[in-house]
C-alpha cells in the first residue's frame, strides 16, 4: 500500500465586520480574513481509526473519518493540527482547523475538494465561519452555507485588544438570542450597504458599517472599553472597529493604503493607548488578495478551487 501525506492551510478571520439577524430569520455573518493560519498534514496508514494531534482536536478527526468514509478508503490515519489562531477568541480557530483538516484529508487521498464539498462535510460538526472561501463573504454560519462572495479589501491593519478569557461559539450560537424585528430590518440594510462597499474597496463606509455592527452586538450600553478604543480609532485616523461577536477581540482597523512611515506611527500610536485599558494588545494584518489567502495547495490532485 502506497502511504500518502497530505497537507492543507486555512486563514482565520477578524470577528466579523457585522453579524446579526435577516428580517427572514437567517442568521449570517461578513468575514474579514486575517494573515493568521491553520495547518493540518494528514498521513494515511493501515490503521483502522484516525488519530489527531493535539488530542482535543475531535471534530477535526471525525471530519477526517467522514471524509475517509465517503470516498470508500477503510483505513484510518494519523492527523496533525499546528497554527497561531488563538482559540476561544472569535478568530475562526475551529473553522480554521476544519478547513485545514478538509483540504489535507483531499489532498491525501489526490481527490478534488472546492468549497461546496467541504461545506458538505462540514455541516453537522458545527457552525462555519466561512474560511473555505478565499476573500470577503457573506455566510449563512448555522447552515455552513456561502450567501455571497464580496471580494478582497485593500490590506488593513488591525490594533486589537483582547479582554482575556474565552468564549465557547458553538454555545454562543445555540444560546444568542434574535435581535427585534426592527433591529433585523437595519441588518438587512447594513448588510446590503456593506456588499456594495466591500466590492467598491469603499473602506470608510466598511469601517462605519463594522462600528455599527460592533454597536448593535455590544448593546445600548457598549461599555468602556468600546467608547475608549472608538475615541483611539478617532484620534489615530482610524477606518472603524470590528469586534468578534462571539469571541474577546475589539480591534481598530487602520487603512494601509498610506506612506510607511505614517502607517507605522498610526499603528503604534494606537496600540500604546490601547495597551492602557486591561488586557492584551495583538496587531493584525488582514489577507487582502487571492495569493495572501493561499498558504499551500499540496501537490496535483487537490484541487481546492480557490
Amino acid at each position: 500500500m502506497n502511504l500518502t501525506t497530505g497537507f492543507g492551510t486555512a486563514n482565520g478571520t477578524f470577528g466579523e465586520l457585522l453579524q446579526g439577524m435577516l428580517p427572514d430569520g437567517r442568521r449570517f455573518l461578513v468575514t474579514l480574513p486575517i494573515d493568521a493560519w491553520a495547518t493540518a498534514t494528514f498521513r494515511l496508514t493501515a490503521d483502522a481509526t484516525v488519530s489527531v494531534s493535539p488530542a482535543g482536536k475531535t471534530k477535526s478527526r471525525l471530519l477526517a473519518t467522514r471524509m475517509l468514509r465517503a470516498y470508500n478508503h477503510h483505513d484510518g490515519g494519523v492527523l496533525e493540527l499546528t497554527g497561531r489562531i488563538p482559540e476561544g477568541k472569535g478568530l475562526a480557530s475551529s473553522s480554521a482547523d476544519l478547513v485545514a483538516t478538509a483540504r489535507a484529508v483531499a489532498d491525501a487521498l489526490a481527490v478534488p475538494l472546492d468549497e461546496a464539498t467541504t461545506e458538505r462535510f462540514l455541516r453537522g460538526i458545527e457552525p462555519s465561519d466561512g474560511v473555505m472561501y478565499a476573500g470577503v463573504v457573506s455566510y449563512y454560519h448555522r447552515q455552513v452555507r456561502l450567501r455571497e462572495r464580496l471580494g478582497f479589501l485593500p490590506a488593513l491593519t488591525v490594533v486589537a485588544h483582547d479582554s482575556g478569557g474565552t468564549v465557547d461559539t458553538v454555545r454562543f450560537n445555540r444560546t444568542a438570542p434574535a435581535p427585534e424585528r426592527r433591529t433585523r430590518r437595519e441588518y438587512a440594510v447594513l448588510l446590503d450597504a456593506l456588499s456594495t462597499a466591500v466590492r467598491a474597496r469603499d473602506l470608510a463606509t466598511v469601517g462605519r458599517i463594522a462600528t455599527r455592527s460592533a454597536e448593535l452586538h455590544l448593546g445600548p450600553v457598549p461599555g468602556l472599553r468600546f467608547e475608549r478604543m472608538r475615541k483611539i480609532c478617532r484620534e489615530v485616523g482610524g477606518l472603524g472597529l470590528a469586534v468578534a461577536h462571539s469571541g474577546t477581540y475589539l480591534g481598530i482597523l487602520i487603512d494601509e493604503r498610506t506612506d510607511p512611515g505614517s502607517h507605522h506611527e498610526r499603528v503604534e500610536r494606537a496600540r500604546a493607548q490601547c495597551a492602557e485599558l486591561p488586557g492584551a494588545i495583538t496587531v493584525f494584518r488582514t489577507c487582502d488578495s487571492l495569493s495572501s489567502s493561499v498558504r499551500r495547495t499540496g501537490p496535483a490532485g487537490g484541487d481546492y478551487a480557490f
